[in-house]
């Protein structure tokens, strides 16, 4: 993995992935994707809690880097975009609960990195666009990600202007959990991280994943999942000691299996 486009350290529970390539703004070439991509899944095989997924240098990140899309063929360039989508889904897949630690403005597919975390919290002075709306090239696969975060006129608003928004817009909007001062930004970060995943981190991971499921569900199916989720996760180990701590009125002790 090349440490020159991202960077992975672990600090007890919580595993952090950098954007390191701020010469270039942070833009998602396919090298970057794939490095990535691999970092992802690393920490997914691992036991860290947590995975917070940030950027160096004052922009979080660019979105798509044209200078390695531009004169690419068809095939290629669905290639790419495959491999983005790839990555995308699979912040939502592993185990972790993905915190994106916004430092800067995030552009296009960087937005789109922020919308396909789980949690956001971000710089009080970030923006947040999708700007090919306003320009040749429509922010089509950005948008997947930003209109599942955002009402259905918000998201319309970002991808027809291509306008930025402000942190505190994208904190009314659902696009960010929290907007806070730089120097609160790693404190607010670690502090929402810790929260979500206090507990039993094997129930965390099968909840997110059935969470994320289901809300791709008509109602009535996204309920016939979760009971047949919920009921099978009553007989777990950490289920049972879920319940029985409850009723002893003692601390729970989860084994996490």
């Amino acid at each position: 993995m090349d440490d020159t486009l991202v960077r992975t350290e672990r600090r007890d529970a919580v595993a952090t992935i950098t954007l390191t390539n701020a010469r270039r703004r942070n833009a998602l070439s396919l090298a970057v994707l794939s490095a990535l991509g691999q970092a992802v899944e690393a920490v997914a095989a691992t036991d860290a809690a947590g995975l917070v997924i940030t950027g160096e240098g004052p922009v979080f990140s660019s979105g798509h880097d044209f200078g390695d899309m531009a004169g690419r063929p068809l095939s290629e360039m669905r290639a790419l975009l495959r491999t983005c989508t790839d990555v995308m889904l699979a912040l939502q897949e592993i185990p972790q609960v993905v915190v994106a630690r916004v430092q800067g403005p995030a552009l296009a597919a960087g937005c789109q990195l922020v919308a396909a975390c789980d949690l956001a919290v971000a710089v009080d002075t970030a923006t947040f666009s999708a700007p090919g709306g306003k320009a040749g090239w429509f922010c089509h696969t950005p948008m997947v990600a930003i209109a599942r975060n955002v009402g259905r006129k918000q998201a319309l608003e970002m991808a027809l202007t291509g306008d930025a928004i402000d942190a505190a817009t994208a904190l009314r909007w659902g696009l960010i959990n929290a907007a806070v001062p730089a120097e609160q930004l790693d404190d607010a970060t670690l502090d929402l991280l810790g929260r979500a995943t206090r507990g039993s981190r094997m129930s965390k991971a099968l909840g997110k994943q059935t969470l994320y499921a289901q809300m791709r569900l008509e109602e009535r199916q996204a309920y016939d999942l979760a009971i047949e989720v919920m009921a099978a996760a009553s007989q777990t180990a950490d289920g049972q000691e879920s319940m029985a701590s409850f009723v002893e009125r003692r601390p729970a002790e989860y084994v996490d299996r």
